[in-house]
């Protein structure tokens, strides 16, 4: 269901009563017209809408699942928008404090950093495999509530590495691609240095890591997205002074 178009009828518009005291804080409603669910669901929720409407057309970005009940509900926002998991947490806080949920969500944002240092006079980059994924590429990791990008980005290389990292300001590497065709995934990646010398994974997390020179590092990754973001950071790097094509082996 995620990702799929919708029109619901608004039943409960925002200020109405719940039934067990408060309020709806967002408009929630049935779908209606062609929307087919795949499994019972008690209702939308939708976010992105602060004034009472009667109808909504837009996605299913979500599906919120309570434990206790087995009740589900959707959660849909207009096209444009887009909200992630702990976004939704919060909205929707109103309706399922105190009860446990779980929430599949159709949109992820994830922050890391191509991480260089310098190794008995060559450059060297850190390049991480996950034990969910065959392939090396470069540590990252969800966007917390709270969070700046590059606050996620250093919180991240550290629970995963195990190292604290500096990051360059003027860089950004931003991509877009879908998992298994049904999460939307944004990724943004800095471009960062560090001084501490011994690199801890996350073994629940991280199966295995390695410092390669750009080359090599390059040849290791599998994807072109990554390919193309090692390569556009090793040429930021160059460019501004911050390392010399002489010390990268």
């Amino acid at each position: 269901m995620l990702g799929k178009l919708i029109r619901v009828a608004v039943t409960e518009a925002v200020g109405t009563a719940l039934p067990d005291g408060g309020v709806y804080k967002l408009n929630h409603g049935t779908p209606i017209g062609k929307f087919r669910a795949t499994a019972p669901i008690s209702g939308v929720f939708i976010l992105g809408i602060d004034n009472p409407v009667k109808h909504f057309d837009g996605r299913v970005i979500a599906i919120l699942r309570f434990k206790d009940t087995g009740e589900q509900k959707l959660i849909a926002a207009p096209k444009s928008k887009r909200f992630i998991d702990w976004e939704i947490k919060n909205l929707i806080k109103f309706y399922t404090i105190g009860r446990p949920f779980t929430l599949e969500c159709y949109y992820e944002r994830s922050c890391g950093a191509v991480v260089y240092r310098n190794i008995g006079g060559t450059i060297r980059y850190l390049l991480i495999k996950n034990r969910r994924s065959s392939n090396w590429s470069f540590p990252k990791g969800h966007v917390e509530d709270g969070e700046t990008l590059e606050e996620t980005a250093i919180r991240e290389v550290y629970e995963e590495a195990g190292i604290r990292i500096k990051i360059f300001p003027g860089f950004v590497s931003k991509s877009q691609y879908t998992i298994q065709n049904r999460i939307q995934k944004t990724v943004q990646i800095f471009a960062a240095t560090t001084d501490d010398e011994q690199t801890r994974i996350q073994p629940e997390e991280i199966e295995d890591y390695i410092w390669l020179p750009f080359e090599s590092a390059y040849n290791c990754l599998k994807f072109e997205n990554d390919k193309t973001i090692l390569k556009d950071t090793h040429e930021f790097l160059i460019e501004n002074n911050y390392i010399s094509e002489v010390k990268n082996g």
